[in-house]
């Protein structure tokens, strides 16, 4: 909080005093034909006239100030700490920012469809996405990008960030690439026109096990409801009857696509959420029968990462007693914002409303106007508190009691409170699993494996093909410790009984990311060790046995 005040004190007080300097020029002509106290102040209300104090001290600084300077500069140091006055989710974009906040939800950029990691210093391409710029000029799974526009960039130490700026670009423009191939010599010299590549919001959607889909939404974008709807489509035809719909750590996005996806599954007339703005006008979203899987029974995944429209979301079923919430409590932001654009490019993020869950719910968590770094530190609290690993750690105030048509207590005040809580769970976390997972040792063996085994990778079609190609390694895990070891991990057998089924699912969820599966089989291969998924498909067959 003390640094907090030093950094306004620090952008605020140029302002103040050069208003002060400018005050007592003024102050000195007037002065010098007139000192009637009443005369000073009808000239200082007639300069003034309808600006507010901000703008006119601004105006003030531009026309009077000693030094040359930037009103516009000004203006940038001061809306933030403008904005942090207000809520903790106003905020102000420089146009700068700009793009790289908004890329995520827009559903696409231009680029050459490559997904890279660069674990050994060397771009590693890991996949190409079908019938995008890269597939197109012949690159490959398993190429290694040694130039870049006749530039070396291999064994350089170049962040990560500067790879994707020099990949990226406006399409239609040209990228070179000095490819390094398995069985070829010399460099292989392409040239990708890039293009538009489509961002997924969802990012896994697969049958995890008979009559059960599983959907991973990272994000609500502008693409979101289509995705959906298309996930859907092949799920059924694939007999799925049941979903398992998982939020966790989906931070929000678009509050149309929340609503239109919460449409799917909920019946006519339902009502999805409703805002209030500050003259407390209401605005409702009801379901208008259309949904396609009305039918479908639900589960809902979320943890204290779902925020604002994973909210929307999980509460709008929630409060019509449609489907089971499953995890742990929800982040808590119930305030929407609207971004306003600046001509330069910039934007205001800023809350213009309320939202409420049908049930009448605001699930926003307490706040302090200017203290942002407590409510930062929520997240921290709650697990010093216990809460991520029991429920009875968690209360709410009897004045934020709901109760929903069919009789199920609900509480508002603090994000969503799932239906069954699962807490964190650290059974397995031995000081060895700890070691290998934190210096990446066991992310970097699964590159170097799926380097050695790119062809049967590249022949993956299925998940059946993946569990048959995996469970057929029986070296895998101990090859794995080998390798832990000449990274300077020795074996600690205990640490690694204990830690085994955790870390061998990790080894082939991530080698099962570099087939054209992608996500799908991460999710397949890591669900059997996930606590709150292994528990959403118990609810999910529990009740078809009652049925």
């Amino acid at each position: 909080m003390a640094n907090y005040r030093n950094r306004m004190r620090a952008i605020l007080l140029p302002l103040l005093l050069a208003a002060g300097i400018v005050g007592g020029i003024l102050f000195g002509n007037y002065l010098g034909r007139t000192n009637s106290t009443s005369q000073l102040q009808g000239l200082l209300q007639q300069m003034v006239g309808t600006q507010n104090k901000l703008s006119y001290t601004l105006t003030l600084i531009q026309r009077e100030y000693v030094d040359s300077i930037s009103v516009d500069t000004l203006a940038e140091r001061v809306l933030p700490h403008l904005m942090k006055e207000l809520d903790p989710h106003s905020v102000y974009i420089p146009a700068a920012e700009m793009a790289e906040l908004n890329e995520p939800l827009e559903g696409e950029f231009d680029g050459i469809g490559v997904v890279f990691n660069m674990a050994t210093d060397t771009v590693i391409v890991l996949n190409v996405i079908p019938q995008g710029p890269s597939d197109k000029a012949g690159i490959k799974a398993g190429d290694r990008i040694i130039e870049i526009n006749d530039s070396l960039v291999a064994g350089k130490k170049i962040p990560q960030n500067n790879i994707v700026k020099q990949l990226r670009g406006p399409r239609g423009t040209t990228v070179r690439l000095g490819l390094e191939r398995q069985h070829i010599d010399e460099l292989v010299e392409v040239e990708v026109v890039r293009g538009a590549i489509p961002i997924k919001s969802i990012e896994a959607s697969f049958e995890i096990t008979e009559g059960i889909g599983y959907i991973k939404l990272g994000q609500f974008a502008r693409t979101s409801h289509q995705e959906l709807l298309l996930a859907l489509l092949k799920l059924r035809a694939a007999g799925v009857d049941r979903i398992i719909f998982d939020l966790r750590g989906n931070s929000g996005g678009y509050l149309d696509q929340a609503i239109l996806i919460a449409n799917e599954f909920l019946h006519k007339n339902q009502l999805i959420v409703y805002t209030e703005d500050r003259h407390k006008q209401q605005l409702r979203d009801y379901a208008d029968g259309s949904g396609t899987a009305q039918d479908m029974e639900v589960v809902v995944l979320i943890d204290e990462y779902s925020a604002s429209s994973s909210e929307i979301l999980a509460g709008a079923l929630q409060d019509n007693d449609r489907g089971t919430i499953i995890g742990r409590r929800s982040f808590g932001k119930g305030l929407v914002q609207r971004q306003i654009p600046y001509p330069d490019g910039s934007a205001l993020r800023l809350t213009i409303a309320r939202y409420f869950t049908p049930t009448g719910r605001s699930i926003q968590k307490p706040y302090t106007v200017g203290d942002d770094e407590n409510y930062e530190l929520d997240l921290w609290n709650r697990y010093q508190n216990n809460e991520f690993f029991s429920a009875d750690s968690i209360h709410f105030a009897d004045s934020l009691k709901r109760v929903t048509p069919g009789g199920k207590v609900v509480y508002g005040g603090g994000g969503i409170m799932p239906d069954q809580f699962i807490p964190a769970d650290t059974t397995d976390l031995t000081p060895y699993f700890l070691e290998v997972s934190g210096r990446n040792i066991l992310y970097r063996y699964t590159i170097e494996y799926a380097d050695r085994h790119r062809e049967a990778l590249n022949a993956v079609e299925s998940l059946d093909d993946l569990h048959r190609l995996l469970d057929n390694d029986t070296t895998l895990f101990n090859d794995f410790v080998q390798y832990a070891a000449r990274q300077g991990v020795a074996p600690a057998w205990g640490d690694i009984r204990r830690s085994r089924r955790l870390m061998e699912a990790q080894l082939r969820a991530y080698i099962g990311r570099n087939t054209k599966l992608e996500d799908n089989a991460f999710y397949d291969q890591i669900h059997p060790v996930d606590n709150v998924t292994t528990r959403a498909i118990e609810v999910l067959q529990e009740s078809q046995k009652e049925e």
